[in-house]
């Protein structure tokens, strides 16, 4: 292949296309990563609840992250042998018949289709749709942008040839071949999660041509190669096969080992992401959490997804606390401490940009409750990384309710890193939790199936194993029962406030 000897050593590389930047991963036969670098490029907020990223952007945040990866002393371009891709999901690419784009990708944080949700789960029933797709009908997944489009902008969406995910619209500018896999074609309200295709009915009842969506692999199969016009620009040689890849989600769980059925994960990143892998296809009753193929031939997940985790602490950040240096988590972790567990009274709801997960809610709000002048900053600092923290174990709980169990909970993100959040987490989830091995998310884990792909290993498990993914840093539970009646007012404040949100929601539109 290209003139490189099977004999000769294999790099993998796995790219994963994050909202904020772009990060490449080079991993060897051995599973060690030799190099990495991250790249960053821009989201645009046209209008309050929109969020959009211009598709070429993230092409020139690939080819610099790729370059700067490859450029390492420990790497030489042409051992790479074979390509994983990852990403964000759900957002929405749509091309011309001759592959252009036809206007900036609406991301998975978007939130103007919630009417078109609205209008699906009326006219279907939301059990019918979380019988057909295994998940309810929301803002941020493919088919609802899609009409969107439909209705606000009908010029291009019939010019529209082809819809594809994000990842999967770097592998066409790679290789020419529209392609997806099976756990990012989840996340688009179109497909079959249980039967691994896209959905007949789906597509029917919501009169989407099957022609412009791609063909689904499973994740760890071979699904084009590198073209020779784009090669050089990556400085990779022409050829290299690419992967079905995955979605962000589940290739950060291939990377942390979260593969087979007890082992669950917390990922505090912008969003805040619960993660069990499952044997068996197990999906929520009303679509309460998400239901998708896992990257792992024949394997499920379920997932619990609250929009602004990290995020909700970012703003804080540069709102209200206004710390600008380096170590500015740091210092509001430590800030935070200093306060007594429920925040004397005070309570941070983190829906800043809407909820995923457990409430299906694009109107819900951010908001302070409590707030007296006894209150100091710290007591505010201290109740937004309980109230994150209380979001993540709604839908730890959810997952349990449909069986899942785990003696420890895999912490990973800017959250595992945090000895003051990993003890928080401890405590709310009464669980103990450990920091996950590894800090290269996404990446490593598609770079695992690419070598998969390419036979380096037989199988996902193989790969995994190989990898020694085993938690570290396990940290007890230690004032669990201090967090019952802040996380009981917590839950009760969503429905207390949700009449405030919808009336809030109707202001701003007129």
């Amino acid at each position: 292949m290209c003139g490189r000897s099977y004999a000769e050593p294999m790099l993998l590389l796995g790219i994963d296309l994050g909202t904020s930047g772009t990060k490449a991963v080079i991993v060897d036969e051995r599973s060690r990563v030799v190099a990495s670098a991250t790249r960053e490029h821009p989201v645009n907020t046209p209008r309050p609840g929109w969020s959009e990223q211009d598709p070429e952007e993230w092409w020139r945040s690939t080819i610099a992250a790729v370059r700067a990866a490859l450029a390492s002393p420990s790497v030489r371009a042409r051992d790479v042998g074979a390509i994983g891709l990852s990403g964000q999901m759900h957002g929405l690419v749509m091309l011309g018949a001759g592959g252009e784009i036809l206007r900036p990708c609406i991301l998975w944080n978007d939130q103007r289709s919630a009417p078109q949700c609205e209008r699906i789960e009326r006219e279907l029933g939301v059990e019918r749709v979380v019988e057909l797709t295994g998940n309810r009908m929301l803002p941020g997944f493919m088919a609802p942008k899609i009409l969107w489009c439909r209705e606000h902008e009908p010029q291009l969406e019939r010019r529209a040839a082809t819809h594809l995910l994000p990842k999967d619209w770097l592998r066409y500018r790679m290789s020419g071949v529209p392609a997806t896999e099976v756990s990012d074609a989840s996340g688009t309200a179109l497909f079959d999660c249980g039967k691994r295709c896209w959905s007949a009915e789906m597509l029917t009842a919501l009169r989407i041509a099957r022609t412009t969506l791609p063909e689904c692999a499973e994740s760890p199969v071979v699904t084009a190669q590198l073209a020779g016009n784009v090669a050089s620009e990556l400085g990779l040689a022409p050829g290299i096969p690419i992967v079905g890849g995955a979605g962000d989600q589940a290739a950060a769980a291939i990377g942390a080992g979260i593969v087979r059925e007890g082992r669950v994960s917390v990922n505090i990143g912008t969003s805040g992401v619960v993660f069990a892998a499952c044997d068996a296809w197990r999906p929520a009753p009303r679509g309460e959490l998400h239901a998708f193929c896992h990257a792992v031939p024949e394997r499920w997940h379920v997932m619990g997804v609250m929009l602004s985790a990290g995020g909700s602490l970012r703003w804080y950040r540069d709102t209200i606390a206004r710390i600008e240096a380096a170590d500015a988590y740091d210092r509001l972790a430590t800030e935070a401490s200093t306060i007594v567990p429920g925040a004397d009274g005070l309570t941070f709801l983190p829906y800043l940009t809407g909820e995923r997960c457990p409430h299906s809610n694009p109107n819900a709000r951010g908001a302070f409750v409590g707030l007296s002048t006894a209150h100091s900053r710290a007591h505010l600092t201290r109740a937004v990384f309980e109230g994150i923290t209380f979001g993540l174990r709604d839908n730890l709980d959810l997952a349990r309710s449909l069986g899942v169990t785990a003696s420890t909970v895999e912490l990973s993100g800017g959250g595992g890193r945090s000895a003051f959040w990993r003890q928080l987490c401890a405590d709310v989830f009464q669980t103990p939790v450990a920091a996950a091995r590894g800090d290269e998310g996404g990446g490593f884990g598609v770079a695992l199936l690419a070598g998969v792909g390419a036979g380096v290993w037989k199988s996902v498990d193989a790969a995994v194993d190989a990898a020694a993914t085993s938690p570290s840093d396990v940290t007890l539970p230690q004032c669990a029962k201090a967090y019952d009646l802040p996380y009981a007012r917590f839950r009760a404040l969503y429905a207390d406030l949700s009449g405030a949100f919808e009336r809030s929601a109707v202001a701003q539109q007129t």
